[in-house]
Formats: C-alpha cells, structure tokens, sequence
C-alpha cells in the first residue's frame, strides 16, 4: 500500500491497466479466432474513440484543481456534475447509433453494438472521477481505479468467453468491468465538498466546459488517427485480413502503452515555461528508445510476439510484427506530443493531427492488404510526427527571449 500511495505505485498500477487490457485483447483473440476478434477489436477501437470526453474531463480536473488548490470543492463538485450528464448524453447517442455501428462493422447482430454504447457510460464517468482524484494527489484511491480497469476487464471478460465464446460475451464482460472503477471512484470521492461554494458554480462549469472541449478535440483526433485504421481495415479488407490486421495491432498497443506512465510524470514540466523544452526532449528520447527497443525484439523474436497475439490463427501477419512494434513507436511519441501542445494550449497540434485522420482514412481506403494499410499508416504516422516535432521546436524558439 505504501508504494502506491506515491507516483511509482501510479506507473505501477498504470503498467497493471495496461498489461490486463492487453491480455484481454490476447484471450479474445485467442478464443475467437482471426474473424470475430476482428469485429471485437473494432468495437473497442470505437470505444477508444468515444472516451475521449473522459480524457478531457480528466487532464481538465487534475490540472485546474492543481492550479487552483483554493477552488478545490468547487471545481470537484462541476467536474463530477458535468462527468455525469455528459456520459449519459454520450451512452444515449451512443445507443442511438448502435444500428449503424452493427452494419458498418458487420457484427453478429445488434446487441454487440448495444452493450458498446452502454460502456460508454461508466468509462466517460471514471475520467472525472481520476481527473479529481488525480488534481487533489490522492496516489492510492487513483491507483486502484486504474487497477480495477486493467485486471477485471481480462477476468470477466475470459470469463464470459469461456462461457460462450462470441462477440456479445465479449462485450458483456467488458460492461460489467467497467462499472468496478467507477465504485472505486465514488467510494473515494463519498465525502462531498460543502455547501457554501454555489457562487462559484457558474463561472467554474464554464471554464470547465471549455477547457474540457479544448482538450477533447486534441485528445480525439489522437485516439482517431491511433484506432481508425482497424475500422479501415474491417472496411477494405476482407474478414480474415481484417483479423490478422486486428491481431498485429495488439503488438501496436502493447508498444504504445508500455511507456504511457512518462507522459504523466513529464506532463507537469511540460506545462512549465523554464522546465518545457528539457521534458519534452528527455520524452523524445526515452519513446524513441523504447520504441526502437520494442522493434528489433519483435523482428528478432516474432515467434514469440506471434504466441502472444493468438498463436498459428495469425501466421500469416508473423513477418509484419516488426512493422506494427514501429506503429506502436510512433504512437507513443505522437501521444507525448500532443500532451506537450495542451500544456501550452497550443492549437495548432489538433489541426494536424485531424489532417493526419483525414489522410489516414483516403490513403487507407485504397489499401488491399495487411501489408499495405500498415505501411499506410506508418507514413501518415511519421509525417506528422515530423511535423509536430517542428512545431514543438518553433514554439520553444519563439518563447525561448521570455524564458529566465
């Protein structure tokens, strides 16, 4: 309990988050074969997508109540107000769109698509509730929310596979995972702020509102250009390629979220004129180490990665791993820079990265193999990292004379 209470217990417990959301996607892969998991992985890329007012609502939480510790009560109270009705909002648009999400990904039938939007719910509320949690540095309750993201999702979901091994049980375990951070959350945040803070309600919901949306977009043109090329591939490819695509992005994911935890320690420099410039190179680094690291030892052990993806099903996709180890690279560092240009505020970051999903979606659309759309992508990736390494290096120039 000790260590979680620090920072190494948040990288920890977030190592846990991402270990059990991998394994999940192994299990499922493996009791499903190339065809089913295929439609699996779709739905949970959509659902990347559409947590993206979590993400805002989060980054929204910890960095004003950090820079606001006197409006602590009142900017708690908002964020979990509007955590609230904006994830009802969503799960209700969600389940409205649930018709279209079963055609467009060729689904068994409806209720896949109608338990996708039911998660939208507690996924969107569990970031307001880590936003607070992580503003007011309570390391031990933010721990155990993204503990119980990772490892119920991989044990009720096999669960639930094992029991019948179809895309709607798959769906079904994740749901019911889902809720558990969201106790946790609430049973953290049950003391409730008091009762002289209603002047400040008005004012704070707008700027929380507004923050919120600034990040969102940012946030969710990431997590479009990072999960649409497997909706690209369920599209263009037919439903064995669109597998065997699915199934090498697990080594992707696995790449992209090995090093997450240095975006939320490198964050708070990032966010400081005189400390910036410094964390944002010691992030280019380290990801582009690890990320180079991850490569040569998918290309060197690719029996190995292909027993982790689903095993014999997904030979035909073992000699492309390296390729999707080196998407999972290139995420990992797009990722920093887009939380290097919201400690900044810069706008510009969320104008390339939605022309990079622009791109990414054409170019993907005349792929004809699992070949081509990874290396499709792979070029989308890199030209706009490009690009926002240039932006990053303009910006720290152009601030550099007000900088002691």
């Amino acid at each position: 309990m000790r260590l979680l209470r620090s920072t190494a217990g948040i990288a920890l417990a977030m190592a846990v988050m991402n270990i059990g959301t991998y394994a999940f996607q192994m299990v499922a892969a493996r009791m499903l074969g190339p065809s089913q998991y295929g439609a699996v992985a779709s739905m949970m890329a959509l659902l990347m997508v559409l947590s993206v007012v979590q993400l805002g609502l989060q980054a929204t939480a910890a960095r004003r109540i950090s820079a606001e510790p006197d409006d602590v009560a009142a900017i708690e109270r908002t964020v979990l107000l509007t955590t609230w009705r904006a994830a009802l909002i969503l799960g209700l648009l969600a389940l409205a769109a649930a018709p279209a999400v079963w055609q467009l990904l060729r689904l068994d039938g409806l209720a896949p698509a109608i338990l996708l939007g039911l998660c939208v719910v507690p996924v969107t509320v569990m970031g307001g509730q880590a936003g607070v949690l992580q503003g007011e540095r309570r390391w031990l309750p933010l721990s155990l929310v993204y503990l119980t993201v990772g490892v119920p999702r991989v044990l009720l979901g096999g669960g639930f596979l094992l029991v019948s091994a179809t895309e709607t049980s798959a769906m079904l375990g994740v749901l019911i995972a889902s809720w558990l951070p969201v106790a946790v959350g609430t049973w953290a945040l049950r003391h409730r702020p008091g009762d002289d803070i209603e002047h400040h309600d008005v004012a704070v919901r707008r700027d929380v509102l507004k923050e919120t949306l600034g990040s969102a977009v940012a946030l969710l043109a990431f997590l479009a250009l990072s999960n649409l090329d497997v909706v690209v591939a369920r599209s263009v490819l037919d439903e064995h390629d669109a597998g065997l695509y699915a199934g090498g992005l697990i080594v992707t994911k696995a790449v992209l979220f090995l090093p997450q935890f240095a975006v939320v320690i490198l964050f708070p420099s990032m966010s400081t004129d005189g400390e910036s410039r410094e964390a944002v190179l010691k992030g280019l680094s380290l990801l582009a180490g690890l990320g180079a690291a991850c490569t040569a030892a998918t290309y060197v052990l690719s029996g190995l990665a292909l027993v982790f993806i689903g095993g014999d099903d997904y030979s035909g996709v073992q000699d492309q791993l390296w390729l999707f180890a080196v998407l999972g690279g290139l995420l990992s560092v797009l990722q920093l820079l887009v939380y290097a240009g919201l400690a900044k505020r810069g706008r510009a970051t969320k104008y390339l990265i939605a022309a990079g999903v622009v791109v990414l979606v054409v170019a993907g659309a005349m792929a004809d193999s699992v070949l081509g759309l990874a290396l499709t992508v792979a070029a989308v990736d890199a030209f706009v990292v490009v690009l926002l390494i240039v932006l990053q290096a303009f910006r720290h120039r152009r601030l550099a004379p007000a900088t002691p």
